[in-house]
Formats: structure tokens, C-alpha cells, sequence
């Protein structure tokens, strides 16, 4: 019984996830992400605090609300990345931005980080490309997660936070 509980927390992997809304009731809209991401992917361990921030890549008159969850899942990358999709697709998101053209949405949840994994496919790339060039990445993940090491620039979220500043 004990080498079971050792064998299953063994396969539960740390994936942090960014989190995006600037339309309708943004607060309410990232409470509901963070809910399903709660019953669809896992156990949600650490949120950051809410952020207010001016959209980027694009213009809009409507700002974001953007925050980041630490989730411990037995599930894949791809796995992950799929229900994510499923999550914003059923709260009304109706397509991804391809090609950084970036447009208003109720709803954003990026693959930010998964365990120490590298991983670059056409639909996923680990850790997420962009995330040490985003302070509404940096910000809400420093606050709950400043001294993960970046997998691939070997600098810790703190770090990576100033060198933005």
C-alpha cells in the first residue's frame, strides 16, 4: 500500500498555467477557468493574486485581468493543452491567436510550464516562448513560483522578472 502512494505521487507532474480575460466579467470568468482547470486537469496547489494589465500585441479599449495557478495533473502536456482548449471553447472562446495576431477574448489559458519538460512540437511548445517576455506572465507566476528555474535559460522566474524590469 505504501509503494502505491509512493508509485502515484511519482506520476504527478507540476504544470503552471497563465491565465487571460478582457471581456464580461473578467474576475468571474478567471474564478471559472481556475474551477474547471480544478475538476478537468488537477488538484490547483498555488493562484496568484489578479492582475490588471494593458492588452499586448494588440489594441483594445478593454484591459486584462490576468493571473497564474500551479496544478498538480497525471495527465500528458498534450493532454493538458487539450482540456485547456475544451475549457475556453466551453466558456466561449471561439478560436486561438495564430501568428501573435491577438484579439479581445473571454478567456486565455496558456501552457506556461511543465515540470522541467522541453518540449517543441507544432502545438506545444515547453516551456511557453514568450513567457520570459511577458510581465503579465512574469508577475503573477513570480509571485507563486519565484524561484522555479526556467528549463531552458537556467534563470529563476525572479531573475528572468528583473531582467524585464
Amino acid at each position: 500500500m505504501l509503494l502505491d502512494k509512493v508509485l502515484e505521487k511519482e506520476n504527478l507532474h507540476d504544470v503552471f498555467l497563465g491565465l487571460g480575460s478582457n471581456l464580461g466579467d473578467r474576475g468571474e470568468n478567471l474564478d471559472h477557468a481556475i474551477s474547471n482547470i480544478e475538476k478537468r486537469i488537477g488538484e490547483v496547489i498555488a493562484t496568484s493574486a489578479f492582475y490588471l494589465t494593458d492588452p499586448v500585441g494588440f489594441q483594445s479599449d478593454n484591459q486584462f485581468l490576468n493571473a497564474v495557478c500551479e496544478v498538480r495533473t497525471k495527465l500528458t502536456p498534450l493532454e493538458v493543452l487539450q482540456r485547456t482548449k475544451d475549457i475556453e471553447i466551453e466558456m466561449g472562446r471561439d478560436s486561438k491567436s495564430k501568428n501573435q495576431i491577438y484579439h479581445d477574448r473571454i478567456i486565455d489559458i496558456d501552457l506556461l510550464l511543465f515540470d522541467n519538460d522541453i518540449l517543441d512540437t507544432e502545438g506545444l511548445t515547453l516551456p511557453h516562448p514568450y513567457l520570459h517576455k511577458r510581465d503579465f506572465v512574469l508577475t503573477p507566476l513570480a509571485e507563486i513560483a519565484g524561484e522555479y528555474e526556467h528549463p531552458v535559460l537556467h534563470k529563476t522566474i525572479n531573475q528572468l522578472k528583473k531582467e524585464l524590469d
